[in-house]
């Protein structure tokens, strides 16, 4: 990407952030994001629905309201049936109304696999805007949803998924993460930094947030919230490609201790590419028991996962 030099743009491509955000002036700016992807689920309209959720995280990830979608559609019109591209485009419609926003439009074409995401645009106060960089040593992080999700929606492709862990994980996928992204810009000054855990992982979007800060960060592995169907099918040795490759990525910036240093399955797990995943935040120490409680008083899950620690881009996960 060339370098952006327009000083309306506020937030660009260089620290690898969840959206664009592009000043109108000094009270208000817009969020512009885009994601889509092939079936994670069965049921078209379930589909739909995570899709649209997980597109719409990015605008809460940087602290923003969901104004306006548009529909991004691939779609074998030759082999499935209308009916279930219908299904999805109302799945991801109902998302979006529940996000308080419209749908108006979109574009779709054809394509050997369905593929379904939303571009979206919201709205953000210039002056309480989460990027994904400026956290500080002590920082604790907190997590809003459990991980898994990427290895429970492999297990549904493959048949070995059980109806009960189908319907918790979509529960997870469609829970939108507006009131957890309230909730931490209700406390804005002892937010230092927002991400939103989707297909880079846990490992992956919490390096993006140490960037170059010459920050390390320490996770606590039983502190990390868990699918339950995902701790099964970890043990059966069901992953999904991208957890996989996130897991060599994050290479020697990594180091697990103890008996994590021989547990594939449980770095996997930290490691597990998510759909529509949960906020990711870096708070003030001295704020933190405040901020968790605000979550839980408006309904989030909410767990603190480990802290920003001084020292090189590293993160180290103890058991």
């Amino acid at each position: 990407m060339p370098k952006i030099t327009d000083p309306n743009v506020l937030v660009g491509t260089e620290t690898s952030d969840d959206a664009g955000v592009y000043r109108l002036d000094n009270r208000r700016a817009l969020v512009v994001t885009t994601d889509f992807f092939s079936p994670v689920l069965d049921d078209p309209y379930d589909f739909g629905r995570v899709a649209a959720a997980n597109a719409l995280s990015d605008v809460y990830a940087m602290g923003g309201r969901p104004i306006i979608a548009l529909n991004l559609v691939g779609f074998p019109s030759d082999v499935l049936p209308v009916k279930v591209l219908s299904k999805i485009l109302e799945g991801g419609a109902a998302m979006v109304r529940e996000a308080g926003a419209v749908t108006i439009g979109g574009h779709t074409v054809e394509d050997a696999e369905p593929k379904y995401g939303l571009a979206v645009v919201g709205e953000v106060s210039p002056n309480k805007l989460f990027t994904n960089v400026g956290m500080r040593a002590g920082d604790k992080l907190l997590l809003t949803k459990p991980l898994g999700s990427g290895i429970v929606t492999t297990a549904i492709k493959r048949g070995e998924a059980r109806p009960k862990e189908i319907r918790q994980v979509t529960e997870v996928m469609t829970t939108l993460n507006d009131k957890a992204a309230a909730v931490l810009v209700a406390n804005f000054k002892s937010v230092h930094a927002v991400t939103d855990v989707t297909g880079y992982g846990l490992l992956g979007h919490l390096l993006e947030m140490l960037g170059g800060a010459k920050l390390g960060a320490r996770l606590s592995a039983e502190a990390i919230p868990v699918l339950d169907a995902a701790r099964r099918l970890a043990a059966a040795g069901v992953f999904p490609g991208g957890t996989l490759d996130n897991l060599r990525t994050a290479g020697r910036k990594v180091r697990f201790t103890g008996a994590l240093r021989d547990d594939e399955a449980t770095q996997l797990i930290i490691a597990d590419a998510q759909t529509s995943g949960g906020l990711l935040a870096a708070v003030a120490p001295r704020r933190v028991a405040a901020v968790m409680a605000a979550l839980g008083k408006a309904g989030v899950p909410v767990a603190e996962i480990g802290e920003i620690t001084e020292g090189k881009t590293t993160i180290q996960v103890d058991p």
